[in-house]
């Protein structure tokens, strides 16, 4: 992430609320396109990983926001779950996740999602997320808070993980390697009031920044699902790291978002737990 230096520098050759207004509307393409086919979808395929899916509106809602930013910002680059790179001179890149929870979207369980990103030499700089279900816009720009409707959010003021409700997930590969999160997720249920499995990356970090919930971790995740998310726990007072010791990276795949005052044990904890061998739960 930046600090204000470079926050002052970076405003000073790029026009971040112009890209941030298009950010939001953006996302509010994809919410708009989803709403439309909830329970409406006409294709499922699989991408070859068990339960990672595509539908046709994956594709129509990707396909519409390309149309849009190339449209508005025809010089950055994009980086979209569904069709790949679109590579431009700039050192902008907007990262596109269409229907983020496509799982839930599939089966008609309303826990899903549009996210835009804009990353700047690779760090994420704006974003904005979707909800459409619960009619919510989160978003966020460098130096600027985050916010949920327009309404500023930050996140929880929570400061032990006895009171604590933590959300995660669980990586496609999770069938094939042990590196697979189940061990933590049992772990830390029973240090916490509870975690949840949304099944969207973008959201579970959209619920951090607004407090739903007090932490998130995750590992297996790609640029699209980190970029917009990341830089909206950050503006929105929440700390975001490589767990469970390193800086944020956002092409690691692994994330831990969550309340400053939380970090430490949450971090802590995580540290403490081993992967649970195959033979647990195959």
């Amino acid at each position: 992430m930046f600090d204000t230096r470079d926050i002052n520098e970076i405003y000073s050759e790029i026009d971040l609320l112009k890209l941030f207004r298009i950010a939001k509307e953006s996302a509010l393409i994809g919410n708009e396109i989803l709403i439309k086919n909830y329970n409406k979808i006409q294709t499922i395929t699989s991408k070859g990983r068990k339960g990672d899916l595509v539908t046709n509106v994956d594709l129509e809602v990707e396909e519409k926001i390309k149309d849009y930013l190339i449209t508005k910002t025809p010089d950055i680059s994009i980086h979209a779950e569904e069709s790949g790179k679109l590579i431009k001179t700039s050192e902008l890149t907007w990262c596109i996740d269409p229907l983020d929870g496509t799982t839930n979207y599939s089966h008609g369980y309303p826990f899903f999602g549009t996210s835009i990103g804009l990353l700047y030499k690779n760090n994420p700089i704006l974003g904005s997320i979707s909800v459409p279900y619960l009619n919510e816009l989160y978003s966020a720009c460098l130096g600027k808070g985050a916010y949920c409707n327009d309404k500023e959010i930050k996140v929880s003021n929570t400061s032990t993980l006895f009171d604590s409700l933590l959300v995660t997930g669980f990586s496609y590969d999770r069938f094939d390697i042990e590196d697979n999160n189940y061990a933590e997720f049992c772990y830390l249920t029973h240090k916490t009031r509870g975690v949840r499995r949304g099944g969207a990356a973008a959201v579970d970090l959209a619920f951090v920044a607004s407090g739903k919930v007090d932490g998130y971790w995750e590992r297996g995740l790609e640029i699209w699902d980190l970029a917009a998310g990341a830089i909206i726990v950050k503006e929105a007072g929440g700390v975001v790291s490589d767990y469970p010791n390193d800086e944020f990276n956002l092409s690691s795949g692994r994330i831990l978002a969550c309340s400053p005052k939380l970090e430490k044990e949450l971090k802590l904890e995580l540290s403490k737990v081993s992967p649970l061998n195959k033979q647990h739960y195959t």
